[in-house]
């Protein structure tokens, strides 16, 4: 083969510029000895072990807390409902650019939709462990249709959106390939991905919460309501504004050297106004919230301990981040934006634990808590996100420009 010079390129030379960054084989394998890849090292040894030992040899008794009682534990609550909340970024800022036409998002739009691919792939891996035989888990789509199951339309939208997201991201991988012609017909797909991935993306969060219209009950009265697949999906569209201005400041931090010529006042404004939207939408929810306590007459339990754990999820988490997003427009603080951004994505997962764990089943004086493997295999599958993240950006003209093509792409 050959570059655009003319010149022959080996596969040697191409693997070693496309995987080894340019780098000779030896000196790419040094420079993978840092603190941070000493620890996921340890975390690959202790997960990798419990991954044979759960798929091949225990199953799920040994491994897990699991009951009849609480049959979804930290796999589902965390790794599953978590996940796709925070994955919702992908949608958001891709509708945001590509349908409402706010170009001045655009940097931020190819990180988003990596971290909402990254997201909704490993939330897959992370269902694998929790079910009992994961090998049957394209049984409900291409074998046995129980499409009176909001189960099997979460799994279609899951798997569908998983395909959209990464239809939205060809492109970079194209660029990175050289795949001029490919890219083209890739980014020509992207408006119609994008309005499939709107759809897909509403009606998937709101059934998550539909799950648990099936567990009136089961869930704490303060938590569970008719209204609660629309308070997911409010959630998650706050979970996935938050999530991009994290990912973002994490990002600048990390990859510095690839988001060198950004500017940093206008990163700093993009910032802001992701700020202005989620303290709106943070409002919306808060009213909403309150909407269902009344509509389903639950006041009595807010004097009782989990009223107190429900009011500091409410005031701590919502109204809180909300007044804190106000107060970073108003003074312009991209700082206490990104703050009140980490403070609300820890409200988000709170919010699915609340719903999946904490209070699933909460007038039985048994409960689940997770076991240690359950945290061992949550800890090991987010840190296969994080450096499958960090490869990709790596390589791949994520935070920057290629300078092949114009930023009007």
């Amino acid at each position: 083969m050959s570059d655009t010079s003319g010149e022959a390129v080996t596969w040697q030379a191409l693997l070693a510029d496309k995987l080894f960054m340019g780098q000779p084989f030896k000196r790419y394998l040094r420079g993978l000895v840092t603190p941070f890849n000493a620890v996921v090292l340890i975390i690959m040894c202790v997960g990798i072990p419990i991954t044979v030992y759960r798929f091949l040899i225990g199953g799920l008794e040994p491994t897990t807390n699991l009951t009849d009682n609480s049959p979804w534990g930290l796999w589902i609550g965390f790794d599953v409902l978590c996940g796709v909340a925070l994955a919702a970024g992908g949608f958001v800022l891709g509708s945001a650019v590509h349908l409402f036409g706010m170009r001045q998002y655009y940097p931020l739009v190819r990180p988003a939709i990596l971290t909402g691919f990254l997201g909704y792939f490993f939330v897959v891996v992370g269902l694998c462990y929790d079910l009992g035989r994961p090998w049957r888990l394209p049984y409900p789509m291409i074998v046995s249709y129980g499409v009176t199951s909001v189960m099997f339309l979460v799994g279609w939208h899951v798997a569908t959106y998983l395909t959209v997201q990464f239809l939205e991201f060809c492109p970079a991988i194209f660029e990175w390939l050289g795949w001029k012609k490919v890219r083209k017909w890739a980014v020509w797909l992207t408006i119609g991905a994008t309005v499939f991935g709107v759809i897909l993306s509403t009606l998937h969060q709101s059934a998550l919460g539909a799950l648990f219209l099936l567990a009136k009950g089961k869930v704490h009265p303060l938590w569970y309501s008719p209204y609660i697949p629309i308070f997911f999906f409010t959630s998650a569209v706050i979970g996935g504004i938050t999530m991009v201005i994290f990912e973002s400041m994490l990002s600048h931090r990390v990859f510095h050297s690839q988001v060198a010529d950004h500017d940093p006042a206008e990163t700093d404004r993009l910032v802001i106004g992701l700020g202005k939207a989620a303290s709106v939408l943070l409002f919306t929810y808060f009213c909403l919230k309150w909407i269902g306590v009344a509509h389903g007459q639950t006041w009595k339990y807010l004097n009782t301990g989990y009223g107190y754990w429900f009011l500091l999820e409410m005031f701590g988490f919502v109204l809180l981040p909300c007044f804190l997003f106000v107060i970073g427009v108003r003074i312009q603080s991209a700082a206490l934006v990104r703050f009140t951004a980490v403070v609300t994505v820890l409200g988000i997962i709170l919010n699915r634990l609340n719903v999946s764990i904490i209070t699933f089943q909460w007038n039985l004086p048994d409960r689940y808590f997770p076991h240690w493997m359950e945290f061992a295999v949550t800890i090991f599958v987010v840190t296969l996100g994080l450096i499958t993240f960090r490869w990709i950006v790596n390589r791949m003209p994520v935070l920057y420009d290629h300078p092949d093509y114009p930023p009007e792409h």
